[in-house]
């Protein structure tokens, strides 16, 4: 079960700052978007989360703030840490997560962009992004 998790989707490599709240504790945990799918998402933690844990994840970073629920289905020992994959719940999550996943695409254009020198703020890169992008963007 854990592989079919892990690979029934196409990721997207996304580092962008989320949080991590499980629903049974009293604090966020901030860590690193490491990709994401339509089905969910995998980042690290310092810290083992039991499959099964059903989770609050928000970026704040972003405008809207993304917030969606989700379940964890694997977690694994990498590195010191932990990788963590989450599965979303709601049917109605997977626009949000399209829409997640262009913001991962306009991420890295902006951080593309960055290293020719060019410095965009994030609506900048949003509107070239969509300009030279957004018509071959999946549906």
């Amino acid at each position: 079960m854990i592989q079919k998790h892990e690979r029934c989707y196409i990721r997207h490599v996304a580092h962008i700052p989320l949080e991590v709240e499980p629903y049974d504790a009293n604090h966020q945990v901030s860590l690193q978007l490491e990709n994401v799918s339509v089905g969910g998402l995998a980042f690290k933690s310092a810290n083992d989360i039991p499959v099964g844990t059903l989770v609050k994840i928000r970026i704040s970073d972003i405008n809207p703030e993304f917030l969606v629920d989700g379940v964890v289905q694997w977690c694994k020992p990498s590195a010191g840490a932990f990788e963590v994959g989450v599965e979303f719940l709601g049917e109605e999550d997977a626009f949000r997560v399209r829409m997640m996943e262009q913001v991962c695409h306009i991420e890295q254009y902006r951080q593309k962009q960055l290293k020719t020198g060019r410095v965009l703020t994030v609506n900048e890169a949003s509107e070239e992004w969509i300009e030279k992008h957004g018509a071959d963007f999946p549906r």
